[in-house]
């Protein structure tokens, strides 16, 4: 990456780290000094994570939006490093369709990984931080939060009440611990790749998609990590319950 920080003897757990923007973040740390543990759903990702980085590296199969996964988590972070300083969660559902073609099951399991899967991990992990020495936690929201795409009424909701969890989380966890929110526009993920398929060109709409950009370009998940890790680190100190809008300028237009 770009910029030098200083994550040495830090902490860190990255959800939905065994793709996309998740396994970026999760590089990154490795690289400033962090030791990563890591969560996914794709076990043999997770393995080639650890096997890259195995003295700084750990990684934890499940999906985020059991309870149980989130409280293992936290266990192993304190039971193998003893304290907790950063949380990246970055993992992501769609739940593509009308309102009306999408399933109960549907919605509710991309507001289990959306939201559930927030709460079920912050709710054990921020009572150690806040007996700690604090830290700072980032999600992973989308421009979805603020801009209507077709047949995504369940990610676009999810994504819309994260904002006023960071901001709740913000007010009632300061000073110790620190929230953001970042909010990607079209970064070139698995997950987007997923997202483009509710259209009947998915190929042109990404073409489209970055040529109207004023940027000219999809984001890359380096820009978003980027983006994580100056919030993450000591350099956002007064920077608590804010959404950061990463689109290559998608809003604007």
């Amino acid at each position: 990456m770009n910029t030098m920080y200083n994550f040495e003897n830090k902490v860190a757990i990255v959800t939905g780290a065994t793709s996309g923007m998740g396994q970026q973040i999760a590089l990154d740390l490795v690289s400033q000094g962090a030791q990563v543990l890591a969560s996914g759903r794709n076990l043999e990702k997770g393995k080639e994570l650890v096997n890259a980085h195995p003295d700084r590296m750990h990684f934890l199969p499940g999906d985020i939006k059991l309870p149980e996964i989130n409280e293992n988590l936290v266990g192993k972070a304190i039971d193998q490093f003893g304290r907790i300083d950063h949380i990246v969660l970055s993992a992501g559902q769609l739940g593509i369709g009308k309102l009306d073609e999408v399933t109960p099951e549907q919605w509710r399991d991309t507001f289990a990984t959306n939201v559930d899967a927030v709460y079920y991990l912050l709710r054990k992990a921020l009572p150690e931080m806040q007996a700690g020495n604090g830290g700072s936690v980032v999600i992973i929201g989308s421009i979805a939060a603020f801009h209507a795409f077709p047949n995504h009424p369940a990610y676009c909701a999810s994504k819309g009440a994260l904002i006023a969890l960071v901001r709740q989380l913000a007010l009632d966890y300061g000073p110790k611990v620190r929230f953001n929110l970042v909010c990607p526009a079209q970064v070139r993920t698995p997950l987007l790749e997923a997202s483009v398929e509710a259209f009947d060109n998915p190929d042109e709409i990404l073409e489209q998609t970055a040529s109207r950009l004023p940027l000219k370009r999809l984001g890359t998940s380096h820009d978003i990590s980027e983006s994580v890790l100056f919030l993450l680190s000591e350099r956002s100190s007064w920077i608590t319950g804010s959404y950061f809008v990463v689109d290559g300028g998608f809003l604007a237009t």
